[in-house]
């Protein structure tokens, strides 16, 4: 009978954050894929679990994702761990998530910590809709195009960024999508943990000798945004856009008033639509 494939989440910071369930779900298995085994061992030891430990990392998981779907295949459960938070976000374990779901091998992800959702929710920008970058390509071209794309994302962007590089890539944000707010986020759940808010040029100058992992929070292009949604109501019939100021307990009067806008009519066109209404 094959065995099955943990994806468990391990603190970012704060040993506190481990759950029960990885907790159990670690004691249980019968093989930990680490990316740093050496790292992960520091977490196993204080949490007192003894379990054989694979290494897993971006080099090697060409090779090693076959072996331990081998592994799982023959009976054994593996659990896959990263130095930090969620497996397979910028992170070692996309590979052997495809290889599993190839082989009909049941796949269970363990929740836990995860450094862009926390740097999110504490960021004050739109939490809707957001867009994951990762970390951004070091290739000059592959860049710029990249930084273009989040030019015009309307959206909030989240990117990651290692402390080293952290001033050349506020300074390409600024000098490719201009002097918009922002919210640093470094060293989560740990001692140091600290945030920066404003645009980026008031940060840039706080964080010359920055120090830890850092999670950079965009607001989306609000103005971009804007002329999208105009372009949307514009191509809605009449009918289609006065249902949608309806929706919003508008008025008659104001949702007469508001179509005109949109549309640069003068308001009697419309309400001389809407008298029988």
């Amino acid at each position: 009978m094959s065995g099955k494939l943990f994806l468990v989440a391990t603190p970012i910071g704060n040993l506190d954050d481990i759950t029960y369930r990885a907790v159990k779900v670690l004691n249980e298995v019968d093989v930990i894929a680490a990316e740093d085994t050496r790292h992960s061992l520091k977490l196993l030891n204080h949490l007192e679990i003894s379990k054989p430990l694979i290494s897993y990392h971006r080099h090697n998981e060409d090779v090693k994702t076959e072996y331990l779907i081998n592994k799982i295949i023959n009976g054994e459960n593996i659990a896959l761990i990263t130095d930090a938070g969620t497996p397979a976000i910028s992170d070692p374990g996309e590979e052997i998530v495809k290889e599993a779901i190839k082989n009909n091998i049941e796949i269970i992800p363990i929740p836990g910590a995860c450094a862009l959702i926390n740097a999110l929710i504490c960021s004050g920008m739109n939490t809707k809709e957001f867009t994951f970058y990762g970390f951004l390509p070091i290739n000059k071209k592959l860049r710029k195009n990249k930084l273009q794309e989040i030019k015009h994302e309307n959206k909030t962007i989240i990117i990651y960024e290692a402390p080293h590089k952290i001033n050349n890539t506020l300074n390409d944000l600024l000098n490719e999508i201009g002097d918009v707010k922002i919210t640093l986020a470094r060293e989560l759940t740990k001692i140091h943990e600290e945030f920066y808010r404003g645009k980026i040029s008031e940060i840039i100058n706080q964080c010359e000798n920055i120090r830890g992992e850092i999670i950079i929070i965009i607001e989306g292009n609000l103005e971009n945004n804007i002329e999208e949604n105009m372009d949307i109501l514009n191509e809605l019939s009449l009918e289609e856009h006065y249902k949608y100021y309806e929706k919003q307990g508008l008025e008659k009067k104001e949702i007469i008033k508001k179509i005109a806008k949109d549309k640069k009519i003068n308001k009697n066109e419309i309400y001389m639509e809407f008298l029988n209404k």
